[in-house]
């Protein structure tokens, strides 16, 4: 359903490792709004939900709601290290437009 690349699999493994609670893995959501329609949104949980959609790469988990699963099937996520910053990013099939910044999609 989701991909994370070997980078983006070592950017959340240092964010878990790093971070100052007990992490259990990574959420990673859609919601409506930015400027194409919809936003990614993500970040480090102690635990799933009862109806997430739990994928496991490697001892990384990523989980994903019911209602964003259908918006997120297939997408890969990539960590890329460039002169202008460096961050997340996302291959969604399912989007058929995007803005220039990446974080939304229609």
């Amino acid at each position: 359903m989701i991909n994370l690349t070997d980078s983006a699999l070592n950017a959340v493994r240092d964010a878990m490792l790093g971070a100052d609670q007990p992490v259990s893995g990574l959420r990673i959501m859609v919601e409506t709004g930015g400027c194409a329609g919809y936003q990614y949104k993500m970040g480090l949980v102690s635990d799933s939900e009862p109806d997430d959609t739990v994928v496991e790469r490697e001892g990384v988990r990523v989980f994903v709601d019911n209602k964003s699963h259908e918006l997120l099937a297939g997408t890969t996520i990539d960590f890329v290290v460039a002169l202008e910053g460096s961050g997340f990013t996302f291959e969604n099939p399912n989007a058929t437009s995007s803005c220039s910044c990446g974080k939304s999609f229609g």
